[in-house]
């Protein structure tokens, strides 16, 4: 079984931290004098979720929104069967991560092995 973290992207976390700073200024200029209690609580969520997200723009590992463990089935063992593969192929040619020619030269390698 093997665990994966999901974690923001480092532009969505760097627009979340911003956003947060602002909030987190409303809340200490405006909302605490004015509110009270609700005041600090909204400004203590907003520095928490501001420091949640500054941790995944400023470190490598970054923290995770969630964790999902996730078993390999037969199929989708390391290597994959051949539709796998094929299909796998097919995703890196439509993404542009491979050219025309490597994707035809990949594809007719896993066409001979196949048959």
């Amino acid at each position: 079984m093997n665990r994966y973290r999901v974690k923001p992207s480092k532009g969505i976390s760097l627009l979340a931290m911003v956003m947060g700073i602002a909030f987190v200024v409303i809340g200490v200029t405006v909302i605490m004098p004015t509110a009270g209690a609700f005041g600090a609580i909204w400004t203590a969520g907003a520095a928490g979720i501001t420091i949640f997200h500054a941790v995944n723009v400023f470190s490598a590992k970054g923290a995770s929104t969630y964790e999902a463990d996730v078993e390999l089935g037969q199929t989708e063992q390391p290597g994959g069967n051949y539709e796998d593969k094929i299909r796998q192929l097919h995703r890196l040619k439509k993404d542009d991560l491979i050219t025309d020619e490597e994707y035809e030269a990949k594809k007719n390698e896993l066409l001979s092995e196949k048959w």
